[in-house]
């Protein structure tokens, strides 16, 4: 069996470590070692924030449709509960895009919005308030 040599593999791999942790602090962009656990540390870092960015996405627009909404006198639940019943399905995104970017189509949807909760809370009082279960 031929012998291996490894040390122009080994080389390679500590200098390409070296050069993604360029910029590091002290020793963690001198050190190989240091430089290695660093950047396993900061792959898990990468990894977990990418996932906790759409989090904060979702924060944020759920704060901009808020404040749009209760500009058209309603709050966000109701909103997004009247838009479940009047059977718009419009995302998040969409409508904070919407609310910041045209604040008239906003409130038009708004206004669909509460209509749907209306029509939806007469008939509900036209019988009683009793949920018909036979289907």
């Amino acid at each position: 069996m031929a012998r291996v040599k490894r040390s122009v593999a080994s080389r390679t791999r500590r200098k390409a470590t070296l050069a993604q942790a360029k910029g590091y602090y002290g020793n963690k962009s001198r050190s190989f070692r240091a430089a290695n656990e660093q950047l396993m540390h900061s792959g898990q870092y990468a990894f977990r924030d990418r996932r906790a960015r759409k989090g904060e996405f979702r924060r944020l627009w759920i704060q901009r449709i808020n404040a749009a909404a209760r500009q058209n006198g309603t709050t966000y639940s109701r909103l997004m509960h009247g838009l479940g019943v009047a059977g718009i399905t419009v995302d998040r995104k969409n409508l904070a895009d919407l609310a910041v970017s045209d604040p008239a189509a906003f409130a038009a949807i708004a206004a669909r919005a509460e209509a749907a909760l209306a029509s939806a809370d007469n008939s509900a009082a036209g019988n009683g308030g009793a949920v018909d279960t036979a289907a």
